[in-house]
C-alpha cells in the first residue's frame, strides 16, 4: 500500500540523514499531499535496506496509476525530484556542514558532499550504472570507454509537450544559481533537490556542484554565479589555479570558449573537474621545451593524439603568466602547411581547452591546442572526427574526451548488439537500420579476426570501438601524429 512506501521514504532519508525522527511527521504530510494520499495507514514493520530508486519507481508508478502525472519520462522525473525536494536539508545545512568539514580537510568536505549527493538521488547513481564502460590499451595509455545510457532517452510525447510548452527565461540555463530548488518545467530539468556550494575564485562568487550523470569519480561542475559566456583568457588560468588551491586532490578544466570545440554551454562561464586521473594526465612528456621568459617554469610536448603542451612550476603567478603566454601566442598563429590557420575573413579559429592539477609541489596545467575551421569537405570541422568514424563518433570532442574518456552515444548499445548478432549469423548488415551505418566497419573486423565467434565477439568489437576512438582524437588534433605533423608542432613551440 501507498504508507509503506511513504514510509519507505522517510525511513531512508532518517537512516541517510537527509531528515531527523523529529522531522517525521512534517515529512508524511508533505509526501502525503503530493501524493494526494488523505488517510495515513499505519505501514507494517519494514527492513531498513532501502534502494532509492526503487522507493521513488515505487511512488511514482502509485502517481501514474492514480493520473496525478502523465506516464511519461519527463514527468516521472519531475515528480521523483519534487519528492526528493521534500526531504532535501535547506542550503545553510548543507553548506555549513561543508565548510565545517572543509575547515578540516578539503577532501573530507567533498566526501561528504558526493556522498550525500547521492543520497539526495541528485547525482542518479543508479542510472550512473547503467553506463556500459571498458577501458582500451592505446599507444598513448590507457583509454576509457562510455557509452552514455544513464540519461534516459526522449520520450516523443515529452518532445511534443515541449515544443508547445510556453518558453520561459528562469533559470536563463541549466548551470545559473536559481536552479538550486528549481520546480522544473517540460524544457528544464527539476533541480529541488540540488544544493551547491558557494565557493570564491579570485574574488569572484562561484558555486561547486556534482554532474547528475557523471562519466567519472566526483564529477564536478565549478559555474561563475553570472550567466556570462565562457571565455579562455589571462584570467582563466588564475581562476583554475585558485580552484587548485582549494581542493588540491581534484582537477579542474575548462572546454574550449569557441564553436565546435567548445563546450554545450558556452552562455555560462564554468569549470568541470573532479576526483579522477585521466589517461592524458599520465601522459609523458616526448620533447621539452624552454619558455626563455619564464626560467622558473617547464614545458614540453605531451605524447598524446592531440596536440598538448604541459607547463608546470611550484609558481603559481608565473605559471598562469606563461600559460597566457602560450594563449596569446597560440591566438594568432598559422601555419598554411599544416592547415592551420588563426582567422578566415576575420573569424578566430584558435584557442585552448586548459587542464589544470597539482602533481607533487608543481601547479600543473596541459594546454590542448584547438582549432574549429571548417571546409567544404569536412563542415563539421577539419580537426573533427573524419566521417568514416561517424557511426561511432560524430559529436563534437569536449574537455572529457580530450582527456581520454569516450563519451558515446547511448544508440551505440543497442546497435554493437545487432552488429554482433549480424556478425555471428552472416545477417546483412545493410538491410537492418541498426547496424547499416557500421557494415563497411563490421566487414573490415571479419577480414582481421577470422576467429571471430560468441566466445570472442565482444572482446573484439569493444577493442575496435577502442582504435576509433584513439583515430576519433588523432582527427581532433591540430597537429598530426605523423613525421611532418610532430615538426610543424615543434615549429610552433620554437616561436614561443
Amino acid at each position: 500500500m501507498i504508507c509503506n512506501e511513504i514510509q519507505k521514504l522517510i525511513n531512508y532519508s532518517i537512516k541517510s540523514r537527509l531528515i531527523e525522527k523529529e522531522d517525521e511527521y512534517v515529512i508524511r504530510n508533505q509526501l502525503m499531499d503530493a501524493l494526494c494520499v488523505y488517510d495515513w495507514d499505519e505501514p507494517e514493520v519494514m527492513e531498513n535496506n532501502f534502494v532509492i530508486d526503487d522507493i521513488l519507481n515505487r511512488l511514482t508508478d502509485y502517481a501514474c496509476e492514480n493520473k496525478i502525472i502523465d506516464d511519461t519520462t519527463a514527468s516521472r522525473d519531475l515528480f521523483d525530484t519534487k519528492l526528493m525536494g521534500i526531504v532535501t536539508p535547506f542550503p545553510r545545512e548543507i553548506i555549513g556542514k561543508f565548510n565545517q568539514l572543509c575547515s578540516q580537510s578539503p577532501e573530507k568536505a567533498t566526501d561528504w558532499y558526493y556522498d550525500i549527493s547521492q543520497k539526495l538521488n541528485y547525482v542518479r547513481a543508479g542510472r550512473i550504472a547503467k553506463d556500459i564502460r571498458w577501458q582500451y590499451e592505446s599507444e598513448y595509455g590507457m583509454l576509457d570507454i562510455t557509452i552514455n545510457r544513464s540519461k534516459p532517452e526522449k520520450d516523443p510525447r515529452d518532445i511534443a509537450a515541449a515544443r508547445t510548452a510556453k518558453a520561459t527565461a528562469y533559470p536563463k540555463c541549466q548551470l545559473c544559481p536559481e536552479n538550486a530548488g528549481f520546480a522544473g518545467n517540460k524544457n528544464h530539468p527539476a533541480r529541488q533537490n540540488l544544493r551547491p556550494i558557494p565557493i570564491d575564485i579570485c574574488g569572484e562568487s562561484w558555486q561547486l556542484q556534482y554532474s547528475p550523470y557523471g562519466y567519472y569519480n566526483e564529477h564536478c561542475i565549478v559555474f561563475n554565479e553570472k550567466h556570462i559566456p565562457m571565455k579562455i583568457d589571462s584570467a582563466v588560468f588564475e581562476k583554475l589555479f585558485d580552484f587548485i588551491d582549494k581542493f588540491p586532490h581534484y582537477f579542474v578544466g575548462s572546454n574550449a570558449d569557441l564553436p565546435i570545440v567548445g563546450g554545450s554551454i558556452l552562455s555560462h562561464e564554468h569549470f568541470q573537474g573532479g576526483n579522477y586521473t585521466f589517461a592524458m594526465a599520465k601522459a609523458e612528456i616526448e620533447k621539452e621545451f624552454s619558455l626563455s621568459d619564464f626560467p622558473e617554469v617547464t614545458a614540453g610536448i605531451v605524447k598524446w593524439p592531440m596536440s598538448v603542451i604541459r607547463i608546470k612550476s611550484k609558481n603559481r603567478l608565473t605559471l598562469s603568466k606563461a600559460c597566457s603566454y602560450v594563449l596569446e601566442k597560440w591566438r594568432g598563429y598559422s601555419d598554411p602547411n599544416a592547415g592551420i590557420f588563426a582567422e578566415t575573413e576575420g573569424v578566430p579559429h584558435n584557442t585552448v581547452t586548459p587542464i589544470a592539477r597539482m602533481n607533487g609541489d608543481n601547479y600543473e596545467c596541459d594546454l590542448v591546442l584547438r582549432n574549429n575551421i571548417t571546409s567544404d569537405e569536412r563542415s563539421l570541422g577539419v580537426f573533427h572526427p573524419n566521417q568514416s568514424l561517424h557511426h561511432i563518433k560524430k559529436e563534437n570532442i569536449g574537455l572529457i574526451e580530450v582527456m581520454g574518456l569516450a563519451v558515446l552515444p547511448a544508440r551505440l548499445a543497442v546497435e554493437l548488439e545487432e552488429v554482433k548478432k549480424a556478425m555471428l549469423s552472416g545477417a546483412d548488415l545493410n538491410s537492418n537500420p541498426a547496424t547499416a551505418s557500421h557494415a563497411r566497419w563490421a566487414k573490415d573486423i571479419l577480414l582481421s579476426y577470422p576467429e571471430f565467434s560468441e566466445a570472442n565477439a565482444e572482446d573484439i568489437l569493444r577493442l575496435e570501438v577502442g582504435k576509433v576512438f584513439e583515430q576519433v582524437l588523432c582527427d581532433a588534433g591540430v597537429f598530426k601524429r605523423t613525421e611532418k605533423g610532430i615538426s610543424d608542432f615543434i615549429r610552433f613551440t620554437e616561436v614561443l
